[in-house]
């Protein structure tokens, strides 16, 4: 396929609505025009429609097909949320209407949109209270370190580590640096948990705190939770739980119960909207009561007519963390979505991801080796090493899936698991999903052990065949147009 530079024809043009009598020309200043037309290719309406429609073909979306990404929640996509997020008197509202005299009033839905989520949200996670700000889950954790940092600046302690298990998200460390801490990282046991004596030897009086979620990376939940907590309050840390793995939880488990200080969550992979391509996201960020001082401004409060203000008289606050109020269309998405499930829907999300992701862990155990066994939570994590053997890795796998109709899962994470295939099915899929994705992984496990060549040269019904990734992402060979 061409690219659209190369589709240009010379003084070939779209639509160009006549100018409009009574309407003068914009005044532009001289030092603000070009000294020569833009360079922009040239086509007509019909010819850009069709381009951006063929690209659109081979995306690859989760309305069209199914998601394993562990860890990454490419759940379905609720129309009725999309359709509400479209409303007029959402989406034509401008920012700073609320700064403006009497526009305070103007905007009592979307205010009351906020502060119903972040009650919500409170009850879900067992905290005290939400900031909506972070527009994802690495800002909600930076924005969290940040909290951890302010906390024990407050108490004149000079805490410079974070503490994170090996099995960590990649964006947990990155993180904690970018908030000024040094991170140290706790090994896992032998059953795929944070290794409880590693991290009693790693506590002193610099640690701040720990980054972790529950369950794991590998799908397990921690039975030595409360002794984590525990420990890390023993020398004043703050415990941080990483909300990309919620799921499981929802109605059945709160974060706060298990001894968490922090949370962040995932909107857009918990709550309705999947994510992906950089965005959109929200990774709203609760605190314990000790806490709520340090949430960024601003919050939404009620008065007690029942009306909705925001709350800038936070002196203790870390500060504005992104402009305005947050994603707000995924934070709208999300409310919808809780109004929709309700209590006893949220508690069917959790049984129905970890139904799923055992049910997949079941069918796959006897082709695939998994290091660590029992029951997971919402996503397993298996090993291609029986594959590779016979000279095909994880990225073969991933590969033959795209073959087979379907997004390859998460590979070579976490780092604690060789050739790691980690599953996430999630709630949403049905046993029809499942069963035709598992017949794909058996068919593939036995084809690499008798006919390895024809997994290893996949994917063959692509536009594009098998590259050299590595060299693509070093020395990217990019079209230069002038």
């Amino acid at each position: 396929m061409k690219v659209i530079f190369e589709k240009s024809v010379p003084g070939r043009r779209g639509v160009r609505p006549a100018r409009q009598e009574g309407c003068p020309p914009p005044e532009i200043g001289p030092r603000l025009l070009r000294d020569r037309p833009a360079e922009l290719p040239e086509l007509s309406e019909l010819d850009v429609v069709r381009h951006f429609t063929e690209l659109s073909r081979r995306n690859f979306g989760v309305d069209n097909g199914f998601y394993p990404l562990g860890s990454c929640t490419m759940k379905y996509n609720p129309k009725m949320a999309e359709q509400i997020a479209g409303y007029a008197g959402f989406s034509s509202l401008h920012p700073l209407l609320p700064q403006l005299p009497r526009g305070e009033m103007l905007v009592q839905g979307a205010l009351a949109v906020l502060y119903e989520i972040d009650l919500a949200l409170r009850e879900i996670c067992g905290m005290a209270a939400f900031t909506l700000q972070p527009l994802a889950g690495a800002h909600g954790e930076l924005t969290g370190a940040m909290i951890i940092a302010a906390y024990h600046r407050d108490r004149g302690h000079r805490r410079t580590t974070i503490l994170i298990p090996d099995s960590a998200h990649g964006t947990n460390p990155a993180s904690a640096a970018i908030a000024g801490f040094e991170v140290q990282v706790i090994p896992s046991d032998s059953s795929g948990y944070m290794d409880v004596e590693a991290l009693r030897a790693a506590l002193s009086e610099r640690v701040a705190g720990l980054m972790l979620t529950n369950p794991n990376t590998l799908g397990l939940f921690d039975p030595h939770i409360r002794q984590i907590a525990d420990l890390v309050h023993s020398v004043d840390g703050l415990m941080y739980y990483d909300g990309a793995n919620l799921n499981p939880l929802l109605g059945r488990c709160r974060p706060g119960d298990m001894g968490f200080d922090i949370v962040h969550v995932n909107l857009h992979k918990t709550f309705a909207t999947p994510h992906g391509g950089g965005g959109p996201g929200a990774g709203p960020v609760g605190v314990g009561e000790k806490l709520v001082k340090y949430l960024p401004i601003s919050l939404v409060g009620e008065r007690p007519d029942g009306s909705d203000f925001l709350d800038d008289d936070r002196p203790s606050s870390i500060g504005y963390i992104a402009p305005f109020y947050g994603n707000f269309g995924i934070l709208l998405r999300a409310y919808a979505y809780l109004l929709a499930l309700g209590r006893e829907g949220l508690r069917r999300v959790a049984d129905n991801a970890t139904l799923n992701a055992n049910y997949v862990s079941e069918k796959l155990r006897p082709h695939y080796d998994l290091p660590y066994g029992g029951i997971c939570k919402h996503e397993c994590v298996f090993s291609a090493r029986r594959q590779a053997e016979h000279g095909v890795r994880a990225l073969d796998v991933a590969k033959a899936l795209i073959d087979r109709g379907f997004h390859p899962p998460t590979v070579y994470f976490p780092l604690t698991v060789p050739e790691a295939m980690m599953i996430e099915p999630t709630e949403t899929e049905s046993k029809e999903t499942l069963d035709a994705f598992i017949e794909a992984m058996i068919e593939i496990a036995r084809l690499a052990e008798t006919k390895p060549q024809e997994i290893t040269r996949c994917p063959t019904t692509t536009v594009v065949g098998r590259l050299d990734e590595a060299r693509a992402a070093r020395q990217p060979d990019l079209a230069s147009l002038k």
